[in-house]
């Protein structure tokens, strides 16, 4: 698929801030009017509540993995409820209609990656890697990671990140707070 140009992936920790998330969608609903992009949502405190889960009653890897995705899917009906002129989609065919439709898809992982599997079941597979993965799979050019206000540093993304991002798809990471730089970002070539 050549349709998609952009993939955003919208960090879960943004939950935890209205206004951030807000501001957030905002800028995305204004990017999708010049291009064509998809938003991967991150799993948030329903992929926290997972790895509580793992920690005290020792889950293995693959419930875990999976329990996680299913919290980006509870992420992505949230998102898709917040963000205007989206419609929430699970599969390559669905992405497209929607663009066709002039909609924002907001990806719902689990059941595609459920299908292909491709990504390791660890905790060093966050929805990070998985934005990465979709990236190459609908072609995008880009990704954009949204992250916590105020987040900084080389170690923004997870361990599996740079296996996962494909050799010809640009990433940038951009804290929620920095609106005018997520700007930027969401709007570059």
């Amino acid at each position: 698929m050549s349709g998609v140009e952009l993939v955003v992936k919208v960090g879960g920790s943004l939950l935890k801030s209205p206004t951030d998330l807000d501001l957030v969608l905002s800028a995305i609903a204004s990017a999708s009017r010049r291009c064509r992009l998809l938003v991967v949502p991150g799993g948030g405190p329903f992929a926290e509540a997972v790895r509580v889960l793992d920690k005290a009653l020792r889950l293995s890897d693959e419930a875990a993995h999976w329990m996680a995705i299913l919290g980006m899917d509870q992420c992505a009906h949230l998102l898709a409820e917040r963000l205007k002129g989206s419609v929430r989609v699970d599969d390559r065919e669905a992405i497209e209609v929607a663009l066709s439709a002039n909609r924002i898809p907001v990806l719902s992982p689990y059941r595609w990656l459920r299908d292909a599997d491709p990504l390791p079941h660890s905790w060093d597979v966050t929805s990070d890697s998985i934005a990465a993965w979709v990236s190459g799979a609908v072609g995008a050019r880009r990704l954009v990671l949204i992250k916590p206000a105020g987040a900084s540093g080389s170690h923004l993304v997870d361990a599996y990140f740079h296996h996962a991002l494909p050799a010809d798809v640009v990433s940038e990471s951009v804290p929620a707070d920095q609106i005018g730089a997520l700007r930027t970002a969401l709007e570059a070539p």
